[in-house]
């Protein structure tokens, strides 16, 4: 090639502006940026600033791309972007186009997805897409507890059986750190192992909203829905995120409903129930609980431990065994406390030359762990709530409706919630044996009584109070 590469591209610019709208061509093609032509191998390589563009380009121009390089740079050409994965630390991938780009040298004029013939979609369909998995967080080292055994064995079923219908959606929930996004990043994976072809994508519900802003802001929206509804399996976490979103809680709805009817995998994740989402829209709550709804607890210690030895496997690392028990004990149940705490000893130990014992351990846990040496209790808050209302703990767990066991048992149960770090089936089953709704509801009583009785503002006040002198 005698002219020079960059100018070539510029040409191409300037072909493509011709057959899109000023919009579509200020969005997606003026924010490429031409990095090298590599003459041996015909490989045309051009930065891009995200992967939604990456994929939007794949998916609604590639036919555009391939006709117009041809055109200028030759037959052969070969198409490829560096992705930019990470702004803030600068990290990128190299991707290339798929299928290859240059098709034929004939004029171009249009290439808008419905001039496509179905036998186009499908090629669209097909083609690969970044799934924006972690590929560290796998079943073999999520691992198997009590307080997960459910979700693990229906997920690695799913992943295993991604075509059947059972269990879509699989919605999981729990705290923050009881391995929410490890596991829906697991099933994601193993799906890809084994079924290479599945479009797979995860995705952040907040990264979600931004790409669907955008979409509006340039008019793209039905290109932003037609993108998602060609999706195989689509992972969604932190969904709580949308509950005053209701745009963005429409625009999902469509895409949640083509995918299903169209066989499609659904997974989401969330920080509380779906009866517990206030503000997402009733229509899609529904949808939700059509499925599996599926509860991940904080791990015990003895699985804090497995997943401590887990670990510690793995970095080939040596920590005596009450060092273990130690940092299970402290690490309030957070999977990621307790990554941190062993990155953190790894770290002190290389540093300084020293091995890892307790003295480093405690060392490191005060730096890294919130830590609660006296936590309160469900007992100790009957305790105050029922000498607070002068009524029994036996009477509030009972089931006697009289109006001040009734107030007695909700302001617990509140109580309970905000002081605890125990799921709502976990409070509801150690008073009284009741379901977590009851304790949804019974929060949400206390909640609202709060903003408009100052006496009883008073009155939890007072029993807050009486907690610190417990301590």
């Amino acid at each position: 090639m005698t002219e020079n590469p960059n100018a070539v591209w510029d040409k191409s610019l300037l072909l493509i502006k011709e057959n899109v709208s000023e919009q579509q061509f200020n969005t997606w093609f003026k924010p490429i940026v031409f990095e090298k032509f590599d003459e041996k191998t015909r490989t045309l390589l051009l930065q891009v600033p995200s992967p939604f563009v990456y994929e939007y380009l794949e998916e609604n121009f590639i036919d555009l791309l391939g006709k117009v390089l041809t055109k200028n740079f030759g037959q052969g050409i070969r198409l490829s972007y560096r992705v930019v994965t990470d702004k803030t630390n600068n990290l990128a991938q190299i991707l290339p186009s798929d299928p290859p780009a240059g098709i034929n040298e004939k004029a171009v004029k249009s290439n808008t997805r419905g001039n496509q013939s179905p036998t186009q979609m499908d090629a669209v369909r097909s083609q690969q897409i970044p799934s924006q998995l972690n590929p560290h967080h796998t079943f073999s080292n999520y691992i198997e507890g009590a307080s997960n055994k459910l979700p693990r064995s229906v997920g690695m079923s799913i992943a295993e059986h991604p075509n059947t219908t059972q269990f879509n959606p699989m919605f999981v929930y729990g705290p923050s750190g009881c391995g929410k996004t490890h596991l829906i990043n697991a099933i994601g994976v193993r799906t890809k192992q084994l079924y290479p072809a599945k479009r797979v994508l995860y995705i952040s519900a907040r990264l979600f909203q931004v790409q669907y802003t955008n979409a509006v802001r340039n008019n793209t929206v039905n290109d932003f829905i037609n993108f998602y509804q060609t999706i195989d399996m689509l992972i969604v976490d932190d969904i709580q995120e949308w509950t005053s979103a209701t745009k963005t809680q429409e625009t999902f709805f469509h895409i949640f409903n083509h995918l299903f009817m169209n066989g499609k995998r659904i997974i989401l994740a969330s920080d509380r129930p779906p009866v517990d989402l206030q503000g997402m829209s009733d229509r899609l709550l529904t949808r939700f609980s059509c499925g599996l709804i599926a509860e991940l607890e904080k791990p015990n210690v003895e699985l804090c431990m497995d997943i401590l030895q887990n670990k510690i496997k793995r970095d080939g690392l040596r920590i005596p065994e009450n060092v273990v028990r130690f940092i299970a004990q402290t690490a309030n149940g957070s999977v990621r406390d307790l990554e941190g705490v062993i990155n953190s000893l790894m770290a002190y130990s290389v540093v300084y030359n020293s091995n890892i014992d307790m003295r480093l351990a405690e060392r490191v846990i005060k730096r890294a762990v919130k830590i609660d040496d006296n936590p309160l209790t469900i007992d100790d808050i009957l305790d105050s709530v029922c000498n607070h209302f002068e009524v029994t703990v036996a009477a509030v767990n009972g089931r006697s409706r009289k109006r001040e066991y009734v107030e007695a048992r909700q302001v617990s149960m509140y109580l309970a919630q905000k002081y605890t770090k125990m799921p709502a089936s976990r409070i509801g089953k150690l008073m009284g044996g009741r379901d977590h709704s009851t304790v949804i509801h019974s929060c949400s009583k206390v909640e609202k009584r709060l903003e408009v009785d100052k006496l009883f503002l008073d009155e939890i006040a007072s029993i807050e109070n009486s907690f610190k002198l417990k301590r």
